[in-house]
């Protein structure tokens, strides 16, 4: 028999990081994790910044944990931030963190500039502050000096790809999320860059996910004890996930659950109506030419933030727990209200926030760690129901199952609220979709993956299957959420 094919697959989110060796024997995937470590931003200077050296520190240590005879390697992460490095292939400067609050001037600025029907039909993406397009027209605002020394746009996992291997190319997936590129084309939007004044020698032709990069650099294969192949995966890290939903059919859509909720379908062409853009959807690119129609939710950053807040008294399972008994539908709030979207550093305590929204819109104030849970579980469940039923009259592709992957499929609570609230059955898992989804299209791109990434992702993973039951109040407290500012 032959011994299993070995993958390493890094995952970087906004929390906290891991490292993950793939053992791929047949059709069936076994993971382990390696390496697990905390991505804590740092404010410098008034600014929010990621702390990519201890990153990159973090990564060296988890990949120097992996057996030898790793055949394939590849780095997912978070969208629209990005990195630019000079002509010497430096790096210039410490990337922002996408909540930083310095790109709001410029989201209102480009909005007034350009319409947003325009921006719309080229990208295909959602209007959120945090995306690439205004980050970078905040650089050239308030930086035009690093900008025109800029040789090169990198997103984040493309930068750690050219640390490992030195190939500086963008992968797809990752650039679709940029609002700077055309989703039929795959490529970047030349009439918006022009439009823009953005230099167009930074922004290369990006690659398809599973595209292999090259070797490890000499100093970094001695420094992990081997020689890998680096490998593009979906590098958006919902991209990754999506890509091991565990589903058949078309009947269905997912829910990302982690730090965000990515809310959405798989489709064959982007939908670029006068609807869509109403609805403020976004069509990003997936694996193998498909598109992620999804509406971005707020997701458990509301909770991360509150946890911070409480300090480390409670797990997130406590907090669930403690959740349950808690009277249902009592406070509610719009999850995706712009006050919920910055940090404690900046916007002060989630927990205040969100009772401040409760007390403005003529609510109970939900007071302790109980009840103010509560009040988030109960939000994104109505939330992602309204997204559902959105995405379903805008295609006429009825939806009858819901696949939730990420952390999120792992808190029993929210899955059986969703499937109570938007009466729909619920298939959790597997939790580890971004690893999985990682692991598989690097196996797939070196020839180790005998069949299709799903098949392989059913016949190694099981979903918890939730059904809906009926809840006393729900419909009136559905009816409350969507008057809600």
């Amino acid at each position: 028999m032959r011994p299993p094919s070995l993958h390493l697959a890094v995952d970087l989110g906004a929390e906290s990081g891991r490292v993950a060796l793939g053992r791929l024997e047949g059709e069936r995937l076994e993971v382990e994790i390696l390496h697990r470590f905390k991505n804590t931003p740092a404010l410098l200077g008034g600014y929010l910044h990621w702390d990519l050296p201890r990153l990159w520190l973090e990564i060296l240590e988890g990949l120097k944990k992996a057996p030898p005879g790793v055949q394939s390697l590849g780095v997912d992460g978070w969208g629209v931030d990005y990195a630019l490095l000079g002509p010497d292939g430096d790096l210039l400067g410490l990337p922002r963190h996408y909540r930083d609050p310095h790109h709001l001037a410029a989201f209102q600025k480009v909005l007034e500039e350009i319409p947003r029907e325009d921006i719309f039909s080229q990208t295909g993406i959602q209007f959120m502050p945090i995306n690439t397009l205004y980050q970078l027209i905040a650089l050239r605002d308030g930086n035009r000096a690093l900008l025109e020394a800029a040789q090169t746009f990198l997103m984040l996992p493309d930068l750690f790809h050219h640390w490992l291997c030195g190939a500086t190319a963008v992968e797809w997936t990752n650039v679709s999320t940029t609002q700077l590129a055309d989703p039929r084309t795959c490529n970047w939007s030349e009439p918006l860059l022009q439009r823009l004044g953005l230099p167009r020698r930074l922004f290369s032709q990006p690659v398809p996910p599973g595209t292999p990069l090259g070797p490890l650099r000499g100093k970094v294969a001695r420094e992990v004890g081997q020689e890998i192949l680096v490998v593009a995966p979906c590098t958006h890290d919902t991209a990754s996930a999506v890509a091991a939903v565990p589903a058949q059919g078309n009947s269905w859509a997912y829910i990302s659950s982690g730090t965000w909720s990515l809310v959405g379908l798989e489709l064959p062409q982007p939908v670029l109506t006068p609807q869509a853009l109403a609805m403020n959807l976004t069509n990003e690119g997936g694996l193998d030419g498909t598109i992620r129609l999804l509406k971005n939710v707020m997701g458990l950053w509301l909770l991360q933030e509150c946890r911070q807040a409480w300090g480390d008294g409670y797990s997130y399972a406590d907090l669930a727990a403690m959740a349950e008994k808690a009277e249902p539908f009592r406070s509610l709030v719009n999850p995706d209200d712009p006050r919920f979207l910055l940090t404690h550093q900046v916007a002060g305590p989630m927990p205040e926030r969100i009772q401040a929204y409760c007390q403005e819109t003529g609510q109970p104030l939900p007071q302790g760690e109980a009840e103010i849970t509560r009040t988030v579980y109960d939000s994104l469940a109505l939330q992602y129901r309204r997204v559902v039923e959105g995405l379903e009259q805008l295609t006429g592709r009825p939806i009858t199952r819901l696949h939730v992957v990420g952390g999120g499929s792992q808190n029993r609570l929210l899955c059986q609220l969703t499937a109570d609230v938007s009466g729909r059955e619920v298939w959790a898992g597997p939790a580890e979709a971004t690893l999985i989804g990682n692991l598989l299209v690097s196996a797939r791109a070196v020839g180790a993956l005998p069949g299709s990434v799903r098949e392989v992702v059913r016949a190694s993973f099981t979903p918890e299957i939730y059904r809906p039951r009926t809840l006393p109040g729900l419909e009136a407290a559905y009816q409350r959420l969507l008057r809600l500012p």
